[in-house]
């Protein structure tokens, strides 16, 4: 399985399996900026529509399959299926060899067993969602985390970190004129960050769901970069260019991470006014020129005139 990047997620569009526009944004005809995709039958469908949904979807698939340039300057294609019988189900179709992978629903230590026998394919990417009563445990966050890396290694592209139903869990639901940080989530989101961080997983922020307010968007967006957070889930095609805006990394933080990964760097060096030491560093320079790879580098904020600070040597 050739290797994916987390940062390649971006923006991620959740779009109904009953919608009668999904191969056109597959094959990159509509929303061309749109990096990734998940294709729901969960939430997003009513018990009522869920066999034309079914049907639908392996429809589409088969039209992707057919095209083989379908998927040339289209998205990734992620399916989220109800369960695990979906999931086992879907997976067994021919036709899934037009997607890059499931979304898997309410994952759980508990239901793992259950994920593995029903993706078994392994050319399958999967991205487990975090949106349990057990999130809220660092403990079950640690144990998760071994046994997902001990069943499924490199297959798991990201976590994603299910806001709207973790704060469900609590009887809550955002305030419209605060970011997530300000709530439960608070907590939930540096927590993991650091539990499951740890163990080498990429995860994706929630959800940002008021359409009226950019400004808090991007407030956010900000926040969830600071937490190591590789992309966010858009609510609506407006949001795609902000927050892949967003994850551009700035000139001097290029610069400063490929000196960090150089192999002739020194031990400690000072650039920009500040001490860097690639040993400490590394993993963040690494980081870094990934996301650039994928998102580009912000337009440059130096005034007119102010010259480009370089690396200096520690003395």
């Amino acid at each position: 399985m050739t290797r994916t990047s987390p940062y390649a997620l971006g923006a991620t569009l959740y779009m109904p399996a009953t919608r009668p526009d999904i191969l056109d944004v597959i094959r990159g005809e509509k929303l061309p900026g749109l990096r990734s995709m998940v294709v729901c039958l969960e939430d997003a469908v009513a018990a009522t529509d869920v066999d034309p949904a079914l049907q639908h979807l392996r429809g589409v698939l088969r039209s992707v399959v057919a095209d083989n340039e379908a998927r040339g300057s289209g998205p990734l294609v992620f399916v989220r299926p109800r369960d695990s019988q979906m999931a086992a189900k879907l997976n067994d179709w021919s036709e899934t060899s037009a997607i890059n992978g499931f979304v898997v629903p309410k994952f759980t230590l508990a239901s793992l067993g259950q994920w593995a026998l029903a993706a078994s394919n392994p050319e399958l990417l999967l991205m487990p969602t975090l949106e349990t009563a057990d999130v809220y445990s660092p403990q079950a966050m640690v144990d998760l985390g071994a046994a997902m890396r001990a069943e499924f290694g490199d297959r798991i592209l990201a976590l994603r970190i299910g806001g709207n139903d973790l704060m469900g869990c609590l009887g809550l639901r955002r305030n419209p004129a605060a970011t997530l940080y300000k709530t439960p989530m608070g907590y939930v989101i540096p927590m993991l960050a650091g539990v499951l961080g740890a163990q080498g997983f990429a995860m994706t922020a929630p959800v940002f769901e008021q359409l009226a307010t950019p400004e808090l968007l991007s407030e956010e967006l900000n926040l969830d970069i600071s937490h190591g957070l590789v992309g966010k889930t858009a609510i609506h095609p407006s949001q795609i260019t902000q927050i892949h805006d967003a994850f551009r990394v700035s000139i001097e933080d290029l610069n400063c991470a490929k000196l960090i990964v150089n192999d002739s760097a020194p031990a400690v060096f000072k650039h920009n006014d500040a001490m860097v030491e690639p040993a400490t560093h590394y993993n963040w320079a690494v980081k870094i020129i990934e996301r650039a790879k994928w998102h580009g580098v912000k337009p440059a904020e130096v005034s007119l005139g102010e010259p480009v600070r370089l690396a200096e040597v520690a003395r």
